[in-house]
């Protein structure tokens, strides 16, 4: 049988998911913080009073949907580019046809750029100033932070709309339009939806429309009719049509660096359940492993210090397993050194006692090395009187002698002091033996 006949239905055009998208924006489906009823937005779109707007989020969260609503509503010119295709070159036609439009016909033109974050920084500089003195009306829609991704010049003269996931309510009505719909969906067709299925296709979408709505068509097109010609939808047709779950990352963009963040932080906080938790987000997303297990190597140092040295070595560990045996195997010792980082004892004395050093090194205005500790083994040290006076520590009582080895300028300054955590109180009280030593010899 023809499934695209299927009851004398006319055959669709064009993916689901495109077919389906609103015109109107009472048939937009979620997003009631930015276009519900009295909203900021949706005043400005109903009264056609449009202002330099850029539209950020997730995919599949109706940015260009929002767009596409705005061409059919707005009395101007739309004109619709996307960043990775159009070049400077492309701007500057539409721009010559908007001065056009405006000067003649008192026409304005809204330009909407889909991807607008793939714009390099000639790019957005370029069409700045026909946005500034509002030749066109500038719609952006992008999945990355604008705040990094689109220049400030651009950010400060538009109004930046957030656009959320769609909630699980929000995934069924999308599904439920797409199957009643008779002009655009498959509502010339009888399809039983099992409840199992809806469950299925509405947790793997993740609050990605376009996921959900890509899936049900999947599963419709290929399933036969019964006798009685209906289309049945059940758990195991609908896990075919949609099998790895939908989660908000990009490798490149906001989801990388918040996850990375929520991973390091729960190993600071130590908390091996959350660290294992963003590991798996992140494993689970494709991230570079390499990259996992350098974010270890650091904070290895950066969050546990001497506390327990033993834990810079267990985070080389796992990124020579890295290196050595790959994905998916890495998987393990990634979460081996992960937990034992955030169960490890914690401090940043290190970081403290480098900054300080650093900060003083900067603003100092001598440093030189004290005589005694200069090299003495080139030709002519000797003469100079390098070395001279210096005490060789081996030769002394638990290979320990007290003599001064920073600059005068700073010799009772202190950078490290170690926290009272694991090991750090091993070496706070050799730090105190070797201090009451110092006493005795001043």
């Amino acid at each position: 049988m023809d499934l695209f006949n299927y009851s004398n239905a006319p055959a669709p055009k064009g993916p689901l998911a495109a077919r389906m998208r609103p015109r109107t924006l009472n048939e937009v489906i979620g997003q009631h913080h930015i276009i519900g009823k009295g909203q900021l937005l949706r005043r400005a779109i109903e009264a056609d009073r449009l202002t330099p707007m850029i539209f950020h989020g997730p995919p599949g969260t109706g940015k260009t949907t929002l767009a596409k609503v705005i061409a059919n509503t707005t009395s101007a010119k739309f004109e619709q580019i996307n960043a990775v295709t159009a070049g400077i070159k492309h701007v500057r036609d539409i721009v010559a046809s908007a001065k056009d439009r405006l000067m003649f016909d008192q026409v304005k033109t809204v330009l909407f750029i889909d991807e607008i974050h793939r714009f390099n920084k000639g790019q957005q500089d370029a069409l700045l100033p026909y946005v500034e003195d509002g030749t066109v009306i500038l719609i952006g829609a992008t999945t990355e932070n604008p705040m990094f991704e689109v220049n400030p010049a651009l950010i400060s003269r538009s109004r930046l709309f957030k656009l959320e996931s769609l909630n699980d309510e929000d995934i069924k009505r999308v599904i439920e339009q797409a199957l009643t719909d008779k002009e655009r969906g498959f509502g010339n067709y009888k399809i039983d939806m099992k409840e199992e299925a809806y469950k299925h296709l509405i947790n793997i979408a993740n609050g990605d429309a376009r996921t959900a709505l890509n899936a049900v068509e999947l599963a419709v097109l290929t399933t036969d009719p019964d006798k009685d010609e209906v289309i049945t939808i059940n758990l195991e047709i609908a896990e075919a049509s949609i099998q790895k779950r939908m989660i908000r990352y990009d490798k490149a963009g906001d989801n990388h660096y918040d996850t990375i963040s929520a991973f390091i932080k729960s190993i600071r906080g130590s908390d091996p359940d959350a660290t294992l938790y963003w590991l798996a987000k992140m494993i689970y997303a494709g991230e570079d492993p390499r990259f996992i297990a350098r974010r270890l190597y650091v904070h290895a140092a950066e969050d546990i210090g001497l506390a327990d040295p033993n834990a810079l070595l267990i985070a080389q560990a796992a990124f020579q397993a890295v290196e050595f045996v790959g994905m998916p195997e890495a998987r393990l010792p990634l979460a081996e050194a992960a937990v034992y980082l955030a169960t490890a004892p914690k401090s940043n004395a290190i970081i403290t006692g480098i900054d300080k050093a650093l900060d003083t090194v900067a603003t100092e205005k001598s440093g030189d090395v004290p005589i005694h500790l200069r090299d003495a083994h080139y030709k002519g040290a000797t003469k100079l009187g390098h070395g001279d006076g210096y005490l060789y520590p081996h030769n002394y009582e638990n290979h320990y002698v007290a003599q001064q080895y920073l600059p005068d300028h700073l010799k009772t300054r202190r950078f490290y002091d170690p926290s009272s955590n694991g090991y750090e109180k091993t070496v706070q009280k050799r730090l105190d033996y070797f201090s009451e030593r110092k006493k005795k010899h001043d």
